[in-house]
């Protein structure tokens, strides 16, 4: 059993650790179809994304279907590039839009709200 002092400790690491911003493809392997995101956190975007799709209500209709048609195991996440850690914050957002632009162009793939 963890003592108090552990836990804190372990509290305070997962609160101090660097989260990783970029884009991200949602690929489904039996179709070849590509959906581009971007997320301040793409940990999170992973995890985000499966739940809804699990619970059958992705914003993006598209990806649900073929989700539903296809199946968990046919579905890879993969992280395209993240942002430096000094990027300055101002500028993450419009960095993002940019970077989701370029990957939905380049892998001709549907964009993820």
């Amino acid at each position: 059993m963890e003592s108090k002092a552990e836990r804190r400790d372990a509290a305070r690491q997962f609160k101090t650790r660097k989260v990783a911003a970029g884009a991200y493809a949602v690929r489904c392997t039996a179709t070849g179809m590509v959906w581009v995101g971007v997320s301040r956190n793409l940990d999170a975007a992973r995890n985000s994304a499966w739940f809804s799709l699990r619970m059958d209500g992705h914003r993006v209709p598209s990806l649900q279907q073929a989700w539903n048609a296809q199946g968990e195991d046919a579905f890879q996440f993969e992280v395209l590039d993240t942002l430096d850690e000094d990027t300055h914050p101002m500028a993450v957002a419009d960095l993002l839009k940019e970077r989701k632009l370029a990957w939905v162009a380049r892998l001709n793939a549907a964009p993820l709200l």
